[in-house]
């Protein structure tokens, strides 16, 4: 299997698979519930080619892969199993409360948001981009709305949100440890074609002597996700209480018959109160700013992104659709995704580094269609620069989008399409103008600044230049306020940082430096500075400088698999030390009779902050303590 090795390693990486309690994907993110956060090895994985990066938010330990994410989750699912996936998922209330950590309101909201929505989240988005091409069809007249062809299409595109409370019937019943067919059934129900009926002939009827109030739930979200988690609570209950012989059917019987009137007597009048308070909540904000929320929207969108807060808005944007057939939110937010995608151009306009315009060459394109993640992670957040002007050009266009108080008429990823989806019946108007040249201003302030301001050119030099070689010592003569010199961390021969046998340091991804063939097996202290990060490990430490800069060693390859094993690390993360104290001390011997390479890396981390990083000796033995990199300051 293409993904297969990657999936081990992932899986390796999160503490194996007794630690994973769940797992579901996005667009571009596996989300891992964890039975125990501290097990897993975040920068391990973030070193991995295969991976963009590692976010832990939302109580959820979130690996960004990319556009190809369904297949690594497949892989991984085949790994671990799917019986055993499916029973994870639907133990994972309980096992919440197992875990040491206990996990906050707010992320305990995300976690379910994200794993009820998840399962259906790409076809939500092709049924509104469905929707919104109907309305450019018929607004430009070529189609008529009355046409069996418009009809056929108009079923395909509204069917998902019509029995939208079946479908999270099904995953709110898997995400609360139900059965979630059981669930289905009761979502099933709210828009069975008799209560349907009724809502519309506005009669008066009673169970049981109690007065019913109908209410179309088609399209409904809050109903029937309020609805599900009571249901699950009671069945777990009786499933303890009945006997296993009578339980199959006996709990599924009880439930219908308790939860499906409770839900029409209480419930569902409740919870769609409730959903009219949201949306009217909303509604009234936004129509008192609505230029000040599209700029703060539109600036702050992508950084929510970055922590996976974004799944928030997602009940949010269906309930307001279903409660007041319109949104505001989602038009504000196309300034955003178009000013990462505009800053991203800049920068494959701007770099001559080959690497750094493939990457940004394919996060264009991925952002074009509303997949961010590999543009920010890839592109714009590690030059920084970048990330900012397309955070304020957002801003620029959110303001301008709410202005011109653009709405949308159906749900999806806010991408190219979205444009579709904010035209309303009536046709083209002034609105969906105001959200093209929004976006479109954005896009191109974001481009334009990064062109000019956001790569650092000087003499020429590609950005984010190779180290430069050279075999001359630093001069002490020569050293002035804008150079420093980092001391050799070890003894052993010293190497071109592109001979290493691992790609992921040799491409130079995680930064320039050079690395050393150890001699000895001790680690000293480079310069004055602090503990910045200490792998569990031992294996690999981050320092961090008195002026700034960053170094990262990591004695040998793969030595991760070592567990901590013939490392003994003698500081700790937050220590002090001086050049020259001893920071760790590794059995040399014995880790290379375990038939690992202990070629080891030293990188500037930070290495975008300075003009050059200078090898002063290469192919040399040397002793630690000896002038090994020259940096000079921009």
């Amino acid at each position: 299997m293409e993904y297969r090795t990657l999936a081990e390693q992932i899986i390796d990486n999160v503490g194996g698979e007794d630690n994973i309690a769940s797992v579901i994907h996005c667009a571009t993110r596996l989300r891992f519930k964890l039975r125990d956060e501290t097990k897993a090895n975040a920068e391990v994985l973030k070193q991995n080619t295969g991976i963009i990066t590692v976010v832990e938010s939302g109580g959820q330990f979130q690996v960004v892969i990319g556009n190809h994410v369904s297949e690594v989750y497949k892989a991984i699912v085949a790994l671990i199993g799917e019986v055993q996936n499916r029973n994870i998922q639907s133990e994972n209330i309980s096992n919440n409360k197992k875990k040491k950590r206990k996990d906050n309101i707010f992320s305990h909201f995300i976690d379910i948001v994200s794993s009820i929505f998840t399962p259906v989240l790409g076809i939500m988005a092709a049924s509104g981009i469905l929707k919104g091409l109907l309305s450019l069809v018929v607004s430009l007249n070529w189609l008529s709305a009355s046409s069996g062809t418009y009809q056929i299409l108009f079923s395909a595109s509204d069917s998902l949100f019509y029995f939208f409370p079946l479908v999270l019937g099904y995953t709110a019943g898997n995400k609360f440890g139900g059965n979630p067919f059981l669930t289905m059934a009761i979502g099933g129900a709210l828009v069975h074609p008799l209560m349907l009926a009724a809502f519309q002939q506005q009669t008066t009827e009673y169970f049981l002597g109690i007065p019913i109030t109908f209410i179309n739930y088609s399209a409904s979200v809050i109903p029937i996700i309020f609805a599900a988690w009571v249901s699950c609570l009671l069945e777990k209950k009786l499933n303890t209480i009945l006997p296993s012989s009578m339980k199959n059917f006996i709990s599924p019987l009880l439930c219908l018959l308790i939860i499906v009137p409770m839900t029409f007597l209480v419930i569902g009048p409740l919870a769609t109160w409730i959903s009219l308070l949201i949306a009217d909540g909303f509604q009234t904000v936004y129509n008192v700013t609505p230029v000040v929320a599209g700029a703060i929207m539109g600036t702050i969108w992508q950084v929510c992104v970055i922590f996976g807060l974004h799944w928030g808005i997602v009940p949010i944007s269906i309930n307001n659709l279903s409660v007041l057939g319109q949104y505001a939110l989602v038009p504000l937010l196309l300034p955003a995704i178009a000013g990462q995608v505009g800053a991203t151009l800049g920068v494959l306009w701007a770099t001559r580094d080959t690497k750094l315009r493939i990457m940004a060459g394919s996060s264009v394109t991925a952002g074009i269609f509303g997949i961010t993640e590999p543009a920010v992670y890839g592109v714009t957040l590690p030059l920084r620069r970048p990330f900012i002007f397309a955070c304020i050009g957002g801003g620029i266009g959110g303001a301008i989008v709410g202005y011109s108080n653009t709405l949308t008429f159906s749900f999806g990823l806010v991408n190219i399409f979205t444009f579709t989806q904010i035209i309303p019946a009536t046709g083209i108007d002034n609105t969906v103008w105001g959200a093209i040249i929004g976006s479109l201003i954005s896009f191109v302030f974001a481009c334009i600044t990064t062109c000019l301001f956001g790569l650092k050119k000087e003499n020429n030099a590609e950005f984010g230049s190779s180290i430069q070689l050279s075999t001359t010592p630093l001069n002490s003569a020569v050293q002035n306020s804008k150079q420093e010199t980092i001391f050799s961390p070890l003894s052993g021969v010293v190497i071109s940082l592109k001979n290493m046998p691992d790609e992921t340091f040799a491409s130079g991804l995680l930064g320039d430096g050079v690395a050393i063939i150890p001699s000895a097996g001790e680690v000293y202290a480079p310069f004055d500075g602090e503990v910045a990060s200490f792998f569990k490990t031992g294996h690999a430490l981050g320092l961090l400088s008195r002026k700034g800069i960053e170094l990262f060693i990591h004695v040998g390859i793969d030595t991760v698999k070592l567990d901590g094993m013939y490392f003994s690390p003698k500081v700790k993360v937050g220590d002090k030390f001086k050049t020259g104290d001893l920071l760790l001390t590794f059995d040399r011997k014995k880790i290379l009779e375990a038939g690992y390479d202990l070629t080891t890396p030293v990188i500037v981390s930070n290495t975008d902050d300075y003009r050059s990083i200078t090898a002063l000796e290469l192919n040399k033995s040397i002793n630690s303590g000896s002038a090994l990199i020259s940096i000079n300051y921009k």
